[in-house]
């Protein structure tokens, strides 16, 4: 089965464009990106009120593992092509995500707590996979 998008001709600016309007249509008090060296966007960061403070989320979109997938599915994809999938399935992820929301289901910050970052810009999850965030048994 073909990955989610894959036929895309959306440009990858244009898709940010349109994560940049759903959270601040959500809850975003703040909304940056993050750029590589040859200028493309590798990062959305963004601020939700959370308990009376605004706390930084950060969103990231992948194209190497698009391009991976790809690759293993013998489709020519290039890094034009493997960046316009990635920010397009990271798109109608947070699309899905404010569904929730918009249903009263969740909350912005329930949602995208594993993405929330620290002073060291890493993500909850990231602190999580080291070792470093330890929970209870779940006893």
């Amino acid at each position: 089965m073909p990955i989610k998008n894959y036929t895309t001709k959306v440009p990858a600016v244009q898709t940010v464009g349109e994560i940049q309007g759903i959270l601040a249509a959500h809850g975003a008090r703040k909304v940056m990106m993050d750029y590589a060296e040859n200028g493309k966007v590798t990062a959305v960061t963004f601020a939700l009120d959370c308990c009376g403070s605004l706390h930084g989320f950060r969103l990231e979109a992948r194209p190497d593992g698009v391009k991976a997938v790809m690759a293993k599915e013998r489709t020519k994809c290039d890094d034009e092509q493997a960046e316009r999938i990635a920010w397009r399935n990271l798109k109608d992820w947070i699309a899905a995500q404010v569904a929730l929301v918009e249903t009263e289901q969740a909350t912005m910050d329930e949602l995208f707590f594993p993405k929330l970052i620290d002073r060291n810009e890493k993500t909850l999850y990231e602190v999580f996979q080291t070792g470093q965030l330890m929970l209870g048994d779940g006893g």
